[in-house]
Parts: C-alpha cells; sequence; structure tokens
C-alpha cells in the first residue's frame, strides 16, 4: 500500500532516552589515502535515517565499518544503545547488539526456497538426531513474515521465482528476525536499487511498519526521492566528510539535497521539457517486434530522439531492449537502420552490433563489464578490431585504444580519470559511465538503454543523462527502457507506456514524474512513499 501510515508510538515511550546507533570520530585510511575524516552521526530510536553522498564520498565505507568488513583508524567510536561495540565490528557482537544488514544484492540464494534463505546459518537440529527441524523452521519463518504484517509469503517457493518487491521482503525478514521487537537497526545499503516505483511503495509501507514499532533503519541510497519522501532526517557526505549531520527532511527538495551532496547547484534534476530533433534524416523503425511478453510492437525514433518506454513490472517493456539487440530471441518482426532492414528472427547481438545497434544492459556488473579489467581493456572490448578500405580486418593497436580510452574519461568525467585502473576497484557510477562509454564508442545508429543511471550518485546521473542526450543531438537514435519515472522524465522526449505486451499511452510535451507514474497507474495520483508521522524518540 502507497502512502501507508501506521499509528507512532507515543514520544519516548519505551524508547532508549539516547540514540540507537552512534558513531563518533570515525575516520579511516588505505595507506596514505583518508577516506573517512571525523565521521559523527546518530540515528535515533523509530526514525528512517538517510545517508547520502556522491559516489566515492566514503558512505559504502562507512556502511563496511558497521557491518564489521573495515577496521575503522584509533580513537574511532561506534555504540548501539549507548554499548560499545568492539571495532572491527565482530558478526555475532553486532547481531547480539541489534545490528542488521539488508546489502545492495539482497544477499539471496536464488534456488534457494524462502524458508531456507530466510533461516540461512540460523537453523536449528533436533537435540539427539542432529538433524534440521523443518516443521520448527517453518513456524519459525512464518512468525516472523507475521510480524511484518498480514502479507502472505509462500514459503516454499525459490527465490529466484519472486517479484523484485517480494525478494525486498525476504532480505527484511532475514535481517529482522534476530531484534527483539521494536529494536535494533537495520541498515539497509542500497538495498532498493532494482525496485520500480510500486515496489517501492510496498517496501516503504513495509519499513514503516517496523520503525513504528521503534526499530531504527539507516537507509544508505543514492535515490534523492526516497531521501525527500520517507526519510525522517538525513546525513550527508562529501569527500569523506560530513557536511550535514541529522537535518531534518520535512520541507527539503531533491534539488537542497543535491546541492549539499556536491556542493554546488545542480540544474534539471526535476523533469526536462521534449524537444523536436533536429534532423531531418530518416527514422529508426521497429515493425511487428514480437518475443517474450512483446506482441507485434511498431514504433519509429527519429536522429537525435530519445524515447522512453515503461510500464508495471511484467508488462512487456523490460523485454524490447534485448530483443532488438539480439540478446533475446525475437519470434518476428524486423528493424530499419541506416544500414538496411534487418530480420529481428534469428538476429544474433553479433550482427546487432554489427548493424549499428548498441545496448548498454542493466545489471553492469553481471551483463555489461569486465570487473578485473581495466578502464581502457573495458571500453576498448567491442572494437578489438577494425575494418580497413580493403575489406580485411586489422587488431585495434594499444595506441589507438589508449587514444580512445583517454577521450571517453575526459567526456565522460570518470574518477579517477586513469585508463589502466581495474574497474573493479571503482564507485559504481563511474563504472556506469565506462559502461556507456564502451557503447557509444562503437559510434551506434541506435542506442539502447535499460536502467541507464541505477544506483549511481546524483552527480553521475547528471553526467550520464547529458552524454545520453549529447549522443541524441550527434545524430543517433536513443530508446530508454527503464521504471525510474524521474529517470525517464530526464532523459526522454516521448514516453511509451506498455500494458500487457502491448502500448496503451504514449506521453509527449512536457514529462514530469507525476505524468509517468500516473500514466502507468492508469491515471492514479502518485502518492508519497511515507508518510512522516514516525520521528522517533529525541
Amino acid at each position: 500500500m502507497s502512502g501507508h501510515t501506521v499509528p507512532a508510538p507515543a514520544r519516548g515511550a519505551g524508547l532508549p532516552p539516547g540514540p540507537r546507533l552512534a558513531v563518533e570520530g570515525v575516520s579511516m585510511t588505505f595507506g596514505s589515502a583518508t577516506v573517512l575524516r571525523d565521521v559523527t552521526m546518530d540515528v535515533r530510536p523509530g526514525e528512517i535515517h538517510a545517508l547520502i553522498g556522491q559516489n566515492g564520498c566514503g558512505k559504502s565505507t562507512l556502511a563496511k565499518i558497521l557491518t564489521g568488513l573495515y577496521r575503522p583508524d584509533p580513537g574511532s567510536r561506534v555504540t548501539v544503545d549507548g554499548v560499545d561495540l568492539r571495532l572491527p565490528v565482530r558478526p555475532d557482537e553486532s547481531r547480539a547488539a541489534g545490528v542488521a544488514v539488508v546489502h545492495q544484492s539482497l544477499g539471496l540464494v536464488p534456488d534457494a526456497t524462502v524458508l531456507e534463505n530466510t533461516r540461512l546459518g540460523r537453523y536449528k537440529g533436533s537435540r539427539f538426531l542432529r538433524r534440521i527441524d523443518w516443521k520448527a523452521e517453518a513456524e519459525a519463518t512464518q512468525a516472523v513474515f507475521e510480524r511484518l504484517g498480514p502479507r502472505q509469503m509462500p514459503l516454499d517457493t525459490k527465490v529466484a521465482d519472486l517479484h523484485e518487491d517480494e525478494k525486498a521482503v525476504v532480505a527484511i525478514a532475514r535481517a529482522v528476525q534476530d531484534l527483539e521487537e521494536g529494536g535494533g537497526i537495520v541498515i539497509f545499503d542500497e538495498s532498493t536499487r532494482a525496485l520500480g516505483r510500486e515496489s517501492l511503495e510496498r517496501f516503504f509501507g513495509l519499513l514503516d511498519r517496523i520503525v513504528a514499532t521503534g526499530t531504527s533503519a539507516l537507509l544508505i541510497t543514492h535515490r534523492l526521492e526516497e531521501v525527500v519522501e520517507a526519510a525522517d532526517r538525513v546525513t550527508v557526505l562529501r569527500d569523506g566528510e560530513v557536511v550535514v549531520a541529522g537535518k531534518e527532511v520535512e520541507g527539503m527538495t531533491k534539488s537542497e539535497l543535491a546541492h549539499l551532496m556536491l556542493g554546488r547547484e545542480v540544474e534539471g534534476l526535476e523533469h526536462r521539457t521534449a524537444a523536436a530533433p533536429a534532423s531531418d534524416a530518416a527514422p529508426v523503425m521497429i515493425d511487428g517486434l514480437s518475443g517474450g511478453s512483446v506482441r507485434e510492437l511498431s514504433l519509429s525514433i527519429r536522429p537525435g530522439e530519445v524515447v522512453g518506454v515503461t510500464g508495471l513490472s511484467g508488462s512487456g517493456y523490460e523485454d524490447v531492449p534485448y530483443l532488438i539487440s539480439g540478446v533475446s530471441k525475437a519470434q518476428d518482426g524486423t528493424v530499419t537502420l541506416p544500414a538496411g532492414q534487418v530480420a529481428l528472427k534469428g538476429l544474433s547481438p553479433a550482427t546487432a552490433i554489427g548493424k549499428g545497434i548498441a545496448l548498454v544492459p542493466e545489471g553492469r556488473e553481471s551483463a555489461g563489464l569486465v570487473g578485473a579489467m581495466t578502464v581502457t581493456e573495458n571500453i576498448a572490448f567491442p572494437q578489438t578490431c577494425t575494418a580497413k578500405a580493403s575489406g580485411k580486418v586489422r587488431p585495434l593497436t594499444g595506441s589507438a585504444e589508449r587514444r580512445q580510452a583517454a577521450d571517453w574519461i575526459e567526456r565522460l568525467d570518470v574518477r579517477p580519470p586513469w585508463p589502466h585502473a581495474v574497474l573493479a576497484n571503482m564507485s559504481g557510477g563511474n563504472q556506469q559511465k565506462v559502461l556507456l562509454a564502451k557503447w557509444l564508442a562503437t559510434d551506434p545508429s541506435l542506442l539502447v538503454l535499460h536502467e541507464p543511471t541505477q544506483a549511481v550518485d546524483v552527480g553521475a546521473r547528471k553526467t550520464i543523462v547529458e552524454a545520453v542526450r549529447e549522443a541524441a543531438r550527434e545524430g543517433r537514435a536513443v530508446l530508454v527502457a527503464g521504471s525510474d519515472e524521474n529517470e525517464l522524465a530526464l532523459l526522454c522526449d516521448r514516453v511509451l507506456v506498455f500494458d500487457n505486451g502491448v502500448v496503451e499511452r504514449e506521453l509527449t510535451g512536457e514529462l514530469t514524474p507525476q505524468a509517468i507514474v500516473q500514466a502507468i497507474y492508469t491515471n492514479s495520483p502518485r502518492t508519497r512513499l511515507r508518510e512522516r508521522t514516525l520521528q522517533g524518540a529525541s
């Protein structure tokens, strides 16, 4: 349920007078580099406290300190309900103190059931036979889900078969089962990155129930709308230092938050007005595309135009990028490009790339990049050979690779600007820039992107949006598939809304997040993620 509200506990009733979590003077040094400097913040009982900052600001490092992956510098202090945690944090002591974590990837085992994922690491065997008592485990699991609300969860279903918001519920259940009712704190480390609007509303409805009891939540996120619409207070990190600690969020805007994060104004965060493409060249035509959940899709994209496709999860829009790039098998349809008409049935990714179709997929870690390779190697990967006039091919030289990488590093402001940096060591936002550069470097006629700004900070988002717009201005047709209405409003000239495999609505003119959400949910108004009735104890 969106905008979920539950009665708050009386202010201070049954809650400790001090902070639930206190971080005092925490610093972290790697070699000669200091990535956190004297970080001090607190989270109150019964509140949602957001922690935000640009990629590389140190928030992931702080999360790893709180979860025991890193040992902070001497003099650092972390307390839960006034009790010091030994540093580095020991997972068993942290759990006993009431600290739970829901990681970015949710940390679930896809081929295991809901029950197995929830109770993993907590199984209790019978005293004499030393076998798992599955009946007792099922009862314990069911009790956790009942605590979270009336929603039924099939315990014997594999996690791989669940919707994204259901997976998030399982991860939350696993985290909170060790917490006393109304106690403890749950740290959400980019846990909402893959949730669309509908799933996000359910997530915060559930989180509302949790914090209403007095349990706290530390929400580490890149999505500023979550902070504006759902958090009670916010702490902002910039370059490893706290620039704002525990500021009340009520009344703040995304632009104000972005300014605090970056130290400068960022324009164009809310929406853009559609502009007609300047090019009179023939459009890219997709005719009769069928496959996956898509049924007989036909659309045209003019060079210089950015067209978005969206809808509810399972409506078919998510299949479009992969069908027209040959990653998924189409049943029928054609695409007409400057290189000629291409049959989509039987299309291979190699043929698609050769015809001028470039796909920037969702999930850069698993589908788009090679973490063990350098920035240069990743950008050059699709172009390991180039055609000569004679039609023969020759390898792309090392000097050409380096020049190409240096050019895209500068154009997309990749940080650090090191061509030989290993990609796995870079922040998510900079990895996403490299992924985009990898495919822009192929000079495609049709650029296809799926969730291009997912899990990147506001600075990286602005850079990526500008790069995609520039790609369109240079004469490329651009198709963006996404569930984030803010991303679509920033990027697109038109948005097509899918339902049951077909386009049901087309949005043109001035695109706003509100208008896109209304179209997706059949003109239901966009509601806030959470009504702030719960402010925690002071």
